[in-house]
């Protein structure tokens, strides 16, 4: 049985999630290993979201921020692959992208690299920033390794950076939603009670500041953001409610609760969010950034906004629309496209080509 090591600094959220469909639908096939950098968003029994045959290690080094941890934890790095021996090394996310590509020997193991959203795409940093992240990647994709895009339009930039990459979309696991919701009813779009909310860290890549402007602007809908993070001083505007940290079944509760759901992003992968709310058949309103774009179509499944006025305009123009064919296209997508059975088969394909 192959040995697949998972390496993740970012272990929360989106990533979090993707890992748990991963490695829960794959656990049986291969023997696997997360090393992991434990993160505010980490719930603190994340081992019980995975199967009882996957093995934990901690990289106490991992930090969000760039500094001398990154030495420690690149030789952190180094000695778990030593030790495990993986065929495998699954990396996910910038840093543990950076740091694992380097710290493998390449002839030896096969090395796959999700970034889950380019930190050179980033949005909250300078241009000079942006093209040090950039050549970062660059110097890095020298090594022998594949980028799976987790978006066509991740994969695009993937393909900026080396011709050894592919595309695989994100997925979710429709039977374990669907397990987890049997108890919810579907809520029927109120517009004389409109909610609207998001789900994710309240960070700079989710854009915070844009969301409690549109809320400050109408002030007559209630608006959720289903999360926590450093920048929720940023949302202030009094119809505004934060709810902290949530399980996924929690989550999914207060999301089904809602009426439309909105990502204000600056950048992103694919978010596993947004899948989310399209199986729970929310109207979906995304801004015009890679991940978001290749999930929703215009006027067809959702809404994709260029600008705060355009977002404003789409809420207010919603009795207008032809609700019922939207959310019908965008249950449909997550069935045929972006579901977990499909993205499954594509990584075992990959993973039994070494």
């Amino acid at each position: 049985m192959k040995k697949i090591l998972h390496i993740v600094e970012s272990f929360g959220g989106g990533v979090f999630s993707f890992l748990v469909d991963l490695v829960g639908n794959l656990s049986t096939d291969y023997d696997i290993v997360i090393a992991y950098g434990k993160r505010a968003q980490t719930p603190e029994n994340f081992k019980e979201y995975f199967p009882e045959n996957v093995k934990f290690i901690e990289i106490k080094n991992f930090t969000r921020s760039i500094g001398i941890k990154d030495i420690k934890a690149f030789f952190e790095i180094k000695k778990i692959i030593k030790e495990e021996k993986p065929d495998i090394v699954h990396l996910h996310s910038s840093k543990a992208g950076f740091l694992g590509k380097f710290a493998t020997n390449t002839k030896r193991v096969k090395v796959l690299y999700n970034p889950h959203g380019f930190s050179f795409l980033m949005q909250d940093v300078s241009k000079f920033k942006q093209k040090i992240y950039f050549l970062a990647e660059k110097i890095a994709s020298l090594r022998k390794a594949t980028i799976i895009g987790c978006s066509e339009g991740e994969y695009k930039e993937a393909l900026k950076l080396t011709k050894n990459s592919i595309c695989i979309n994100n997925g979710i696991d429709i039977t374990t939603l669907r397990e987890l919701t049997k108890d919810l009813k579907i809520k029927e779009l109120g517009f004389n009670n409109l909610k609207v909310c998001t789900v994710g860290r309240i960070g700079a890549q989710k854009n915070p500041s844009a969301f409690n402007q549109i809320a400050e602007k109408l002030s007559d809908i209630k608006f959720t953001w289903i999360g926590d993070g450093d920048d929720k001083h940023l949302l202030v505007s009094p119809n505004i409610k934060i709810t902290g940290w949530l399980s996924k079944k929690e989550v999914l509760k207060e999301l089904n609760e809602q009426d439309v759901f909105i990502l204000t992003s600056l950048w992103e992968g694919l978010p596993i969010s947004l899948l989310e709310a399209m199986y729970l058949k929310k109207i979906c309103i995304v801004s015009n950034c890679i991940g978001n774009r290749d999930v929703i179509k215009n006027n067809m499944n959702g809404f994709v906004y260029n600008d705060l006025e355009e977002l404003l305009q789409i809420i207010r123009n919603l009795k207008n629309e032809d609700l019922d064919k939207i959310k019908e296209n965008e249950f449909e997508n997550i069935e045929n496209t972006f579901n977990i059975d499909k993205m499954v088969n594509e990584y075992r394909k990959i993973y039994n080509e070494s």
